[in-house]
């Protein structure tokens, strides 16, 4: 009878100890935590330097969360293409995405002022105050999706196929833009033509569009100073597109806090390094076009004043507008321009 009352105790503990490995484990593996798995669609091409920084974040969540969390990427388009981006966010095709705000037009009202024609200096001033203003100001049409942070690229200059001097040269030409900079191309007296990045290498090499706006770095980055012949600097009106890393809220309210910490810290370093990257993007697009052989043609003094004249009503349409809507368009435009200014004093 005792021997029994032993075995049975044994039996007892070791039913408890497997009981215990258990606990804990959602995955049902034995002792092991849960993976979560995440699906991450960027819509830039593999091998260009923002899709490569944005694999690099992916990285380093899953090694601060201990591979707890997992993340696939999908670049170029592959998972969505740019325009269905954040609404492929919202709907759960991916768990994460980048794209342009631009490339839903009048979705982003109060985050327009990114993308307005004010002489950004460089990316990352574009990305720390992009973030730093979309997390202060909170604006609702961001609801329903996790903004974990924004990023730019540096100040837009002209890219055409024939040279542009003045801004005579425009009339009757099809220049490319993205949502806000397509309206820069009207301004100029020019023929908008919406375009995603994507589409615009073969639009320029059959003669769809005569000219693109467009960061420098794009110029390597997306091969399309192969199919131009000339670059008008027209920085004094640099505009950007402003872009999102954005979250389902599904995806990431199942996470547990200390994961979403994970997401939030790397995010917040990974600012800096997308600026930075946009920023030695366009050293590398400038050599790209130089050793092509492009022209690049710098805009006088009193032509940049008449270019700047040309687009002051933009930025006039985006205050009455947010004004209409109720939204702190004048505010969020002014520490924008704050924020240029005080970059601009602290260059050399």
């Amino acid at each position: 009878m005792k021997k029994l009352n032993r075995v049975g105790w044994v039996l007892a503990l070791v039913a408890g100890m497997i009981g215990l490995s258990g606990c804990g484990s959602k995955s049902g593996d034995s002792g092991a935590a849960e993976v979560h798995k995440l699906t991450y669609s960027v819509f830039f091409p593999p091998m260009h330097i923002q899709a490569k920084t944005a694999i690099s974040w992916a990285k380093e969540v899953e090694k601060r969360s201990d591979g707890r969390i997992q993340i696939t990427v999908y670049p170029g388009g592959t998972l969505t293409k740019a325009p269905q981006c954040w609404q492929g966010v919202i709907d759960g095709i991916s768990d994460i995405g980048m794209s342009c705000f631009a490339y839903t037009p009048g979705r982003f009202p109060l985050l327009e002022a990114l993308d307005l024609p004010l002489g950004w200096p460089d990316g990352l001033t574009v990305t720390r105050t992009a973030t730093e203003l979309a997390t202060k100001y909170a604006p609702e049409e961001t609801q329903g999706a996790k903004l974990l942070y924004v990023h730019g690229h540096g100040p837009g200059i002209l890219a055409t196929r024939k040279p542009v001097r003045k801004l005579e040269d425009l009339k009757n030409m099809k220049i490319r833009g993205t949502g806000l900079s397509a309206g820069i191309a009207t301004a100029l007296g020019a023929t908008a033509v919406g375009m995603s990045q994507p589409e615009t290498y073969d639009a320029l090499q059959k003669g769809v569009v005569d000219g693109t706006f467009c960061p420098i770095e794009t110029l390597k980055g997306w091969k399309q100073g192969e199919v131009i012949e000339s670059i008008t600097d027209t920085k004094d009106i640099g505009y950007t597109t402003s872009m999102f890393v954005a979250m389902n809220e599904d995806s990431w309210n199942a996470l547990p806090e200390d994961l979403q910490q994970v997401l939030l810290d790397v995010s917040a370093e990974w600012v800096d390094k997308h600026g930075e990257a946009w920023n030695q993007a366009d050293e590398e697009g400038l050599a790209f076009v130089q050793e092509l052989g492009r022209e690049i043609i710098p805009l006088s003094s009193e032509e940049s004043a008449r270019w700047q004249a040309k687009v002051a009503p933009i930025v006039e349409a985006y205050l009455a507008s947010t004004a209409e809507k109720g939204l702190p368009g004048k505010e969020f435009l002014s520490d924008i321009q704050a924020k240029i200014e005080e970059a601009r004093a602290s260059q050399p």
